[in-house]
């Protein structure tokens, strides 16, 4: 079993990195709310990225974008995620506070601020969307297709579980650790990347790949 999909969507969702916004996003929040939040988001980014496994290909198609393209743009953008990681932000784009006070307008029980922006951007931006239709790309068998998909669980759960304990994290590891969490992430982040990256420009040239 290739566990190298799960490690890259572990360091490009990268939960614990978010539990500071999600302690910042529920303030006020009732426990039922907050419980509802955590199960909102967590299901959210499965769905997100088990929909980006099924149907990212078939979307590449209808615009007519190669895949090789596609594994570039999306290298770059994990690199961009990467270096933001390693500026010990979170890899997605942070939601601005106009946003995060429409979100808690709309709704009373916290889903809404679970979707946006926890889910998205927050968890499961572009950079994750476009690395789930590269890894579906690889997989040639149905099995290879469902375990991608396994994978988003596994993200979701482990999204749950972060959020969960967001309270004792935070205590544990401070600021310091968060920080230095999200920027050994994205160290790792940024070697994959330039893996993406190196894939799809010698399938775009391949006389890179010299003899």
């Amino acid at each position: 079993m290739d566990l190298k999909p799960l490690i890259t969507l572990l360091a490009i969702v990268n939960p614990l990195a978010i539990v500071p916004f999600y302690i910042h996003y529920t303030q006020g929040f009732e426990r039922e709310q907050r419980i509802r939040t955590i199960w909102v988001a967590a299901f959210g980014t499965f769905v997100v990225i088990a929909t980006s496994a099924l149907l990212g290909l078939q979307i590449l198609e209808f615009f007519s974008i190669s895949l090789a393209s596609f594994q570039v743009g999306g290298g770059l953008l994990l690199m961009t995620s990467a270096l933001s990681m390693l500026n010990a932000q979170p890899a997605e784009a942070r939601s601005n506070a106009d946003e995060l006070a429409a979100a808690r307008s709309r709704s009373a029980d916290g889903a809404s601020v679970a979707v946006v922006p926890l889910t998205i951007p927050l968890l499961a931006g572009p950079a994750t969307m476009s690395t789930v239709v590269i890894y579906a790309d690889r997989a040639k068998t149905f099995p290879q297709l469902a375990t991608l998909v396994g994978y988003g669980m596994v993200i979701g759960l482990a999204t749950a579980l972060c959020f969960s304990l967001a309270q004792p994290i935070a205590r544990f590891l401070g600021r310091t650790g968060i920080n230095v969490m999200t920027r050994l992430m994205g160290l790792i982040l940024a070697a994959l990347s330039v893996e993406v990256m190196a894939v799809g420009l010698h399938k775009l040239f391949p006389v890179l790949a010299g003899h």
